[in-house]
């Protein structure tokens, strides 16, 4: 159900491309946004930003553009295919965001994440297919490989998912390239290693830890602490993003890391040393069903063609979201205190 529809767009804004990003108050979609619309980004460009609005969809992540001549919001939910086509036909380009995300959510409810991240896709690559939509970026995840126990996946690795997140995502990446081979829509698809930053909802491992130890609680550790994961700073991955959506070939899937691997325990300590908090503050967790070891891509594809590299450093990234969390509890105390952190955190 539509419950509501763009703002109007002053007159005097002629935009050149009209952007339909989805999932935009997100961690990464409303990043995304205000790259677009900030004061680097291409210029020329209308953006409207769909989303549902549920636990991770923040408001607040959109105030910066919410005065600028070229943003809309509305809320509704990438299944309504009414919606989906009106807004689809008045854009040239989509940028689909808009999924359910936390590993440990979908062990839990699988069929939500089936629901948003399979037919969901759907519905907007059919509608992009109606109204001969010029570009569909897919974003999507290095989890959709499944577990690496050596090397780095490339881009024509195959996916073999371990979660029902990850097999929703690998399947919406299926139904995306069959839309590009049997239609011949100019579809994209970016995967990317684990992301952080400002914004990040309070039930991901490093924004969870941070405001945990802010208050001085307790953080879990999942297993032995062992499970390794390449992390990419959020600005890095939307520069990316926007390279594949400004360079990329239509049907290729393209890779985007942060080139620094860490296994959980290495990071926790990191976490601990920065925040001068001590290790009697962990507390170690039964590991997750099916926990992937893990991931690590290959980006000598996007580096090659696209230019892309990771920019910021680790220590540097870390320093300033912790800095981030600091500063702003007015923006994540309402979050952390609700019933909308998954109830495997421990509170």
């Amino acid at each position: 159900m539509t419950t509501n529809r763009p703002t109007t767009r002053p007159t005097r804004f002629r935009p050149t491309r009209r952007v339909l990003v989805t999932g935009g108050a997100g961690f990464i979609g409303s990043h995304y946004v205000r790259s677009l619309l900030g004061a680097d980004g291409p210029g020329g460009t209308a953006v409207t930003v769909l989303d549902k609005l549920t636990y991770a969809g923040v408001r607040a992540n959109l105030d910066a553009v919410r005065g600028h001549p070229g943003f809309a919001f509305v809320r509704g939910d990438v299944c309504d295919a009414p919606l989906v086509g009106e807004l689809v036909a008045a854009h040239d380009e989509v940028v689909h965001f808009a999924a359910e995300s936390h590993v440990d959510r979908s062990i839990d409810r699988p069929a939500d994440f089936v629901r948003t991240n399979v037919l969901g896709t759907q519905t907007l690559l059919e509608a992009a297919i109606r109204h001969r939509t010029e570009l569909f970026v897919q974003i999507s995840t290095d989890e959709v490989y499944g577990s690496a126990e050596s090397g780095s996946w490339r881009e024509d690795s195959p996916p073999d998912p371990n979660s029902p997140y990850s097999a929703s995502k690998a399947a919406a990446d299926l139904l995306a390239l069959a839309c590009h081979r049997t239609h011949g829509l100019d579809v994209r698809i970016t995967r990317c290693s684990n992301n952080y930053g400002p914004h990040h909802f309070p039930e991901k491992l490093i924004p969870l830890f941070i405001t945990r130890l802010l208050d001085g609680l307790p953080v879990p550790l999942y297993g032995d602490g062992e499970h390794i994961r390449d992390w990419l700073h959020v600005d890095d991955h939307v520069r990316g993003i926007e390279l594949v959506r400004r360079r990329g070939r239509a049907g290729e899937i393209y890779h985007i890391g942060g080139g620094t691997e860490l296994s959980n325990r290495e990071l926790t300590g990191r976490l601990l040393k920065a925040m001068d908090a001590d290790w009697d503050l962990v507390e170690w967790v039964e590991d997750r069903k099916g926990h992937d070891r893990r991931y690590s891509l290959d980006c000598s594809k996007a580096r090659t063609e696209l230019g892309y590299r990771p920019r910021t450093d680790f220590a540097s990234g870390l320093e300033e979201t912790i800095a981030w969390y600091r500063d702003n509890r007015p923006w994540w105390e309402p979050l952390t205190r609700s019933a909308l952190v998954h109830p495997a955190v421990p509170r």
